[in-house]
């Protein structure tokens, strides 16, 4: 394993921290314990971290480049800044609450040298218990798509090409495939390709860049390539909390910022519709999630009373805003 050298690097890996010191001392301990025939470098930046990650990083990974910001620039203008500052042939966009394999790294370069049109590649993750991560490969967001994921039909049909369309439900998770999106968790991209494409779109903070850059990538007439022959643990969410309001407005928020952006007329209008009442439904259960984890069984009634309450005002804030959030 060689990296950090002042001579032609093959890989540069970018990755973006925010209060996740003992996660992100795990992945550098297993990045630098990679075994790999070529040259790369780790770029760390860091969006204002509280816990002392900059510190420990000093000392601990002196080799690393760390970019610290003054505060929280979000996940694609940090990515872009650690990109700018990258030399390799290829970069690894890379969470930093995940763990690789000694072999991830050569295995994955391996195929994208092997592979010219091969624009992008991700790998098989799984979670810290060891399940399998659906988002490893996904689908273009569509109205079908959005609404059969808002209703819960692709978690009730998962190995389903027509219902799990997002989650690409009939693909083997074992198997070699072009797909349409890779999660920014493990998104390994050739330079070329980002010349081509352009870098992330800073209109998403968070959420929905990595479906936006594949998008672009594959116009310019890449393959997506998803890798399972080595598989990564992904602990999902550690820098962010899911199932809360905030998430689920932020998700959707993001596929309606890709909807305005890539689609035109019946179908934008559909897609944007079905994310805004996936919004309601979505911030409704989460509602429900968390007044039954404070109140508990008693509470049930004022809970749902509550959360009728509440999902009514996304509602009306839709009919009359054509703006689920409009109250916020």
């Amino acid at each position: 394993m060689i990296s950090g050298t002042d001579g032609i690097v093959k890989l540069s890996i970018i990755i973006v921290n925010y209060n996740v010191k003992y996660f992100l001392r795990q992945l550098l301990h297993s990045l630098y314990s990679s075994t790999t025939t070529f040259d790369f470098e780790v770029i760390v930046v860091d969006n204002a971290s509280t816990d002392g990650s900059t510190d420990f990083i000093k000392k601990e990974f002196p080799q690393l480049e760390l970019l610290i910001n003054s505060h929280n620039e979000g996940f694609s203008k940090a990515n872009n800044l650690g990109i700018g500052k990258s030399k390799g042939e290829y970069v690894l966009l890379l969470n930093p609450d995940t763990i690789l394999q000694e072999d991830t790294l050569e295995l994955c370069v391996d195929y994208m040298e092997s592979h010219g049109d091969a624009g992008a590649l991700g790998c098989r993750m799984i979670d810290g218990s060891g399940h399998y991560l659906p988002e490893s490969k996904r689908g273009f967001p569509s109205p079908r798509v959005a609404l059969f994921k808002s209703l819960g039909l692709s978690a009730l049909f998962p190995k389903s090409g027509y219902f799990n369309a997002y989650y690409l439900g009939d693909l083997d998770e074992f198997k070699i495939n072009e797909v349409d999106v890779l999660t920014g968790a493990f998104m390994l991209i050739r330079r070329k390709a980002i010349d081509a494409c352009g870098l992330l779109d800073e209109d998403f903070f968070m959420y929905g860049e990595d479906i936006d850059l594949s998008y672009r990538i594959k116009k310019e007439g890449y393959k997506i390539i998803y890798f399972p022959l080595t598989t990564i643990i992904h602990f999902k969410g550690e820098s962010t909390k899911k199932q809360t309001v905030a998430y689920v407005k932020r998700f959707y928020g993001a596929m309606q910022i890709f909807a305005n952006k890539h689609y035109q007329g019946q179908r934008a209008f559909w897609l944007r519709l079905i994310l805004q009442v996936g919004i309601i439904l979505r911030a409704g259960l989460a509602i429900i999630g968390q007044l039954l984890s404070r109140f508990g069984p008693p509470g049930i009634e004022w809970i749902a009373i509550a959360s009728a309450l509440i999902s009514f005002a996304y509602f009306w804030a839709y009919l009359y805003y054509h703006d689920a959030s409009y109250y916020d």
